[in-house]
This record gives C-alpha cells, sequence and structure tokens, in this order.
C-alpha cells in the first residue's frame, strides 16, 4: 500500500491556481493543517487570525458576501464546538460558501477530549444548509475541495493530515453524497467511514475467507443522507445492518443509517460500532481505536454476534492482512 504525505498542502494550493477567489483563513495552525506552503506562495490570500476562531469564523462570512471563497483551516475540534453561534448565523443561515478544514477528526489526535471531536457529526447534521465531508484516504482528500467547490454552500470537512494510506484507485474521486462500493454480498451490510474504513477492509478479507458475504460501503458524504445505494444494500441484508466510524454512536453515520432503516420501512437490525456515550483520553490512533472498540477485531466480533456464531478468527489473522503499521498522528 503507497503512504501519501501532506496530500492537503498540493490540494489546496492546486484549486487556489484554478480559483483567484479562494483564500486561506488560518487559527494561528499553518504547520498543523497543511497551509504553510500556501502561505509562502500566496502571501496576500494567506489571513492568519490568530486563535481566536469565532473572529475568524465571522470574518469568513463576511468575505463570502464580498465573493470570495474563503476555507477554514483548524483543528476538527474548534470548527464547530468553539464556533457554533458564528457558524450557525454568520454562514449556514445566510447559506454562504465558506468551507471548514477540521483536521485531526474523533480520535486521530494524541491531544485528549480538548482535542477531539468526537460528537462533530451529531452536532452538525442538525445545521440547515450545511453540507459534511468524512475522507478516508489519500485519494479523497485530493478530491474532497472540488466537491466543497462545486456545492457553493457551507461545507464541513473532516480531514486527515500528514501520513495518509491511499485505500482507493488514485483514478476514481471521491463522489458527492455517493459511497464507494468495497465489496458486494448479501449476508451483511457494512457502512463504513474515515479510518474506520480501512480497519473494515482488514476484516473484510479475513471474513470473506470464512465464508462471509459482505456488502461493504465506505461512505464519505454524511450530509446530505440520500444515496439509493445505502437503502439497497440495508433491503438486502440476510443479518442486517453494521456500522463504525470515528465519533460517537449517537447522531453520526450509524444515526444517518438509523433514520434511512426506519424511513424506508426495513425491518433489518442495526449494530452501531463507535464511540458510546463516552469521551476519550489522549493516546495514540490505534491504541485508542482497539481501546474503544473501533478496530477490525471488534467488528469481527459484531459481526459474530449479529450472525449467532463463532467464526474462528483470531487477532493473528487480522494482522496478516495489516495495511499499515500506525503510529501516533
Amino acid at each position: 500500500m503507497i503512504i501519501e504525505t501532506n496530500r492537503h498542502s498540493a490540494n489546496i494550493m492546486r484549486l487556489a491556481e484554478k480559483h483567484p477567489e479562494i483564500l486561506v483563513l488560518s487559527a494561528d495552525l499553518g504547520s498543523s493543517c497543511e497551509i504553510k506552503e500556501f502561505n509562502q506562495k500566496y502571501p496576500d490570500r494567506y489571513l492568519s487570525m490568530g486563535i481566536a476562531e469565532e473572529n475568524m469564523v465571522s470574518w469568513a462570512g463576511g468575505l463570502a458576501r464580498e465573493g470570495f471563497r474563503p476555507f477554514i483551516h483548524t483543528f476538527a475540534v474548534f470548527c464547530y464546538r468553539r464556533v457554533l453561534d458564528q457558524l450557525e448565523m454568520s454562514v449556514a443561515y445566510p447559506n454562504l460558501p465558506v468551507v471548514f478544514c477540521g483536521f485531526v477528526p474523533g480520535i486521530t489526535t494524541p491531544g485528549g477530549v480538548t482535542h477531539q471531536s468526537t460528537n462533530d457529526v451529531g452536532v452538525l447534521r442538525t445545521v440547515p444548509n450545511l453540507a459534511i465531508f468524512d475522507v478516508g484516504d489519500a485519494t479523497e482528500i485530493d478530491s474532497v475541495l472540488d466537491l466543497a467547490y462545486e456545492y457553493n454552500g457551507p461545507v464541513y470537512i473532516r480531514q486527515l493530515r500528514k501520513d495518509v494510506p491511499r485505500l482507493f484507485d488514485a483514478t476514481e474521486p471521491m463522489r458527492f453524497n455517493r459511497a464507494r462500493v468495497l465489496s458486494e454480498g448479501t449476508d451483511i451490510a457494512l457502512l463504513s467511514s474515515s479510518i474506520c474504513t480501512e480497519e473494515a477492509m482488514r476484516a473484510t478479507l479475513v471474513l470473506a475467507k470464512k465464508g462471509v458475504s459482505i456488502q461493504h460501503l465506505h461512505v464519505s458524504t454524511l450530509k446530505p443522507f440520500t444515496d439509493p445505494q445505502i437503502i439497497e444494500a440495508c433491503k438486502k441484508a440476510r443479518y442486517g445492518v453494521i456500522t463504525i466510524e470515528n465519533h460517537t454512536t449517537v447522531g453520526g453515520l450509524g444515526s444517518a443509517v438509523a433514520d434511512v432503516i426506519a424511513a424506508n420501512g426495513i425491518g433489518k437490525r442495526l449494530v452501531k460500532i463507535g464511540l458510546n456515550d463516552t469521551y476519550a483520553h489522549g493516546a495514540s490512533k490505534m491504541y485508542l481505536m482497539k481501546k474503544y472498540g473501533l478496530d477490525a477485531m471488534s467488528l469481527v466480533s459484531a459481526i459474530e454476534n449479529l450472525m449467532g456464531k463463532k467464526l474462528g478468527i483470531e487477532e493473528e489473522d487480522l494482522e496478516e492482512v495489516r495495511f499499515v503499521d500506525y503510529t501516533a498522528v
């Protein structure tokens, strides 16, 4: 597997070269959000707003009214929790084209609860006009900014940074409100997002050898959530539906899928894997994924429980198909 580095840096500069109205706003996190090179190349289009995110969002709303396309850069937790009033009143209510690039989402940071955006999707799904994207690999980082620009309204991106795997074909970019089909099957409908997709891919490779037929969809658009593929996958799942996400089990991907199942009268059991009504502490990404049950082995256990039988899969079997030896991001 190929590991890519600093893909957002290259992508924002590529897009800005095509669109001179793009401005980058930073909350004193240039290096941490991969925009240091942008500042060097386009110093007149780079606004360092200091550690004052509420002010930065208000500025972004005003700049958007004047015809600019502001791309806000900070950690994801500061993109929604600290600035929610400004996000709603200065950007979402007037439906302005401001892009919130939120880095280190969920438990991808060792910074602990003050830096972990583990309920951001649940909060922001309630905000009118706002689209929500959750990237899963380098291919989606390469294409998500184009989708955000084309949306021409408020967008929140759960962005990955630094060393990121390329799980998907570079010639097949992320599509708006369209899940990526990673495997076809009829026993289980598995929907994953963000960093959990790689763990889900590891699990499905081993499960396939055990004869489990899985329809695996990687979901990168969390709002809107009207992809007909998701409805069809849930309908044909023999045993039921499983979601796995880098978020709490309340309000995120699992809740969105629950809404779809209820609205369409699909009589299938749903198992949601995520943080279970808890905050996480600071540690490496893979330690936290294992501790809070977001890893491949936890997914295998959930599938065994849903199917009502043991499959004889051990941790050693999953290690054989590990894509990346993770360290803290």
